[in-house]
């Protein structure tokens, strides 16, 4: 058994300045730069997230620019085997997650437990 929810909505950038992105969808969302928050750092920036709802995220990166999900669970392995008996596949694993593609093209990632308040609002697979 094990417990899986949406986590974070990730806004793939692919800029020069991450700090002007973040700083056009802090205002765009309502949702202020967190520059404390230890997932600010290099090519990444939070927004602030209000309780219980999910995180949004921008990073620095060369591919296209896109918007992906990630999803946190209690037993990453556990997650992965699931969705890939749904018809996700694998395309890479990380040190701390597994980025996998949807059937319909869309890619997500799989991380460890993010938020506050697991597993509350969490669904619990058997």
């Amino acid at each position: 058994m094990h417990h899986s929810r949406l986590c974070a909505l990730l806004i793939d950038c692919n800029v020069a300045d991450i700090d002007q992105a973040a700083l056009f969808w802090a205002k765009a969302l309502g949702r202020p730069v967190d520059y404390e928050h230890p997932g600010t750092h290099g090519n990444y920036r939070m927004l602030e997230t209000p309780p219980d709802e999910p995180i949004v995220q921008l990073q620095r990166v060369d591919h296209e620019s896109r918007v992906h999900i990630d999803i946190e669970t209690d037993d990453i392995e556990a997650e992965v085997r699931r969705l890939e008996k749904l018809g996700a596949r694998i395309v890479s694993r990380l040190e701390r997650w597994v980025v996998m593609q949807a059937p319909s093209g869309q890619r997500f990632c799989v991380v460890r437990v993010q938020r506050p308040g697991f597993p509350k609002n969490a669904n619990r697979w058997d």
